[in-house]
């Protein structure tokens, strides 16, 4: 670094610290949190909390605890919701959305509720083992984590999918042979499962939607850190670079205070905090707002303002106001904590990736947006500090057993938006039996084809009006149509009896 540089970084710092009291005592007063957000690492997040559902009633089915062991015959009550008011009673179809990595508290009023009203289908959908209500056990100790995986969670759906057949014949006095035709619905991680379940039980399903599916499990996802690069553009991008640097000088100078900048005293670890301030970066991008974050600091720049105090009010007004960001899911304290509370998919999805698909999100090696000490070490220290030495992800064996984004499976569309991050851990090149779609536009993120643009708050069934591009969503909805309309003809042709 030349002398002006080190001279322009020292002025900024400094313009950080008269600004530091002023920006902490207006973050005091946003320190109660909603519960809401799954962050970024988490891949999707509870954007229908608090927004309209079209049901909440809660029901309960007896779950296997272990599908692999012929001699466990524990079960767990595991939640599921129904919604039959747009059903052709009684043989139309059974749309089933799969929960993924977070309490499913209902089912929401998104595009899945359009197909359903033309399709004349009943919805229903299965929350997750371990997320929300559906856990096995009353402690989250390691030891008791061993049954959570998606294995276990694509049994979990295929014994619901046959006791929910089952209980829809009992109730329109059908003979027990008689089958509905279903068609599975999942968006991120829940996108991935909607696709590997098509592979591993296709004789139960008439095809699967897979938006922003995430089948390629990743150790080193560097593509992630680089995609979000590309879509800020490179004005943005060297912005956020420097914001970022500003970061790190800062907290060498003033360590808590720039934590406190950030209402994030609690987390000791500076590569966690790091972490944080990546992420909030992220949710912009992922989730269809890239102007809430590209526009004041851009201007922040041109004008000569203070980029710090810039990027500290969009977190404190759209990360943490309307996203309910918080410095509490990464803090180890909390990640640690093996009680069952609201908060525990924090935990609980860190084993999932500790264990199966990683996806660590690490700083690429050159040019990168975000801090460097985001390497895989950290994350790796992190899963060990979490769940002990003998924890490790598994993504060859993973990637092995689904195919990764060669996935041989037949029937299933894949969606992805053009400036989501989590797209190249998705399959992007289309074949016959496997469409796959890539919704372009300047604000098309994370399963903008089900949830519209921007995604925050919830638009109700997924209007497209505030794309960028409506067209190019309403383009790949339409091929979804098709392709549902093709499927279901094609299994209501081929109706087979229940094993």
């Amino acid at each position: 670094m030349d002398f002006t540089a080190k001279k322009n970084m020292l002025s900024a710092t400094l313009r950080f610290g008269f600004t530091v009291l002023t920006i902490f005592t207006v973050l005091l007063s946003c320190s109660d949190l909603s519960d809401g957000l799954l962050q970024p690492r988490r891949i999707s997040h509870g954007l229908f909390e608090g927004s309209k559902y079209l049901t909440r009633d809660e029901l309960w089915f007896n779950q296997n605890l272990d599908h692999y062991s012929p001699s466990d015959h524990r079960k767990f009550r595991q939640r599921y919701y129904e919604y039959l008011d747009f059903l052709r009673v009684p043989d139309g179809p059974i749309f089933l959305i799969i929960c993924g990595e977070g309490p499913c508290n209902g089912i929401p009023n998104d595009y899945i509720s359009v197909l359903a009203k033309k399709f004349e289908a009943g919805i229903v959908s299965l929350e997750h083992r371990y997320y929300g209500k559906s856990s096995p056990f009353n402690s989250l100790a390691t030891e008791n984590l061993k049954y959570l995986s998606s294995k276990q969670a694509l049994n979990d759906l295929a014994a619901f999918r046959q006791y929910y057949q089952n209980s829809l014949n009992v109730k329109f006095n059908r003979s027990g042979n008689v089958e509905n035709p279903w068609f599975f619905f999942g968006a991120s991680y829940s996108g991935a499962l909607s696709a590997w379940f098509r592979l591993k039980f296709p004789h139960l399903t008439c095809g699967s939607l897979a938006s922003s599916a995430v089948v390629r499990a990743v150790y080193e996802y560097a593509e992630y850190d680089q995609q979000i690069g590309e879509s800020v553009g490179p004005e943005c991008k060297a912005v956020l670079q420097e914001t970022n640097k500003l970061v790190e000088l800062g907290l060498k100078v003033n360590n808590k205070a720039v934590k406190a900048l950030f209402n994030a005293t609690e987390l000791d670890v500076d590569a966690d905090f790091l972490y944080l301030i990546a992420d909030a970066q992220v949710i912009a991008i992922q989730y269809g707002n890239p102007d809430k974050l590209c526009v004041p600091l851009v201007e922040a720049q041109k004008n000569g303002g203070d980029l710090l105090e810039a990027y500290a009010k969009y977190v404190r007004e759209f990360c943490v106001g309307v996203f309910g960001l918080s410095s509490k899911t990464y803090s180890r304290k909390h990640l640690l904590d093996t009680a069952i509370t609201s908060e525990s998919a924090d935990r609980l999805w860190w084993f999932q990736v500790c264990t199966e698909v990683a996806y660590f999100q690490v700083a690429p090696a050159n040019d990168s947006i975000r801090s460097h000490q985001i390497n895989t070490e950290y994350h790796l220290d992190l899963c060990k500090s979490l769940f002990g030495k003998g924890v490790y992800p598994e993504v060859d064996a993973t990637n092995l057993y689904y195919g990764s984004d060669r996935i041989a499976a037949t029937k299933i569309v894949f969606t992805n938006g053009s400036q989501d991050p989590w797209r190249h851990a998705s399959k992007q090149t289309s074949s016959p039996d496997l469409p796959s779609y890539i919704i372009t536009c300047h604000n098309c993120g994370h399963g903008s084809d089900l949830r519209g643009c921007p995604q925050s708050p919830m638009i109700i069934e997924g209007d497209s009006k505030n794309c960028s591009s409506p067209d190019a969503v309403n383009k790949v909805r339409q091929r979804i149509i098709e392709h549902i309309d093709l499927w279901l003809s094609e299994c209501r042709g081929g109706i087979r009896s229940s094993m």
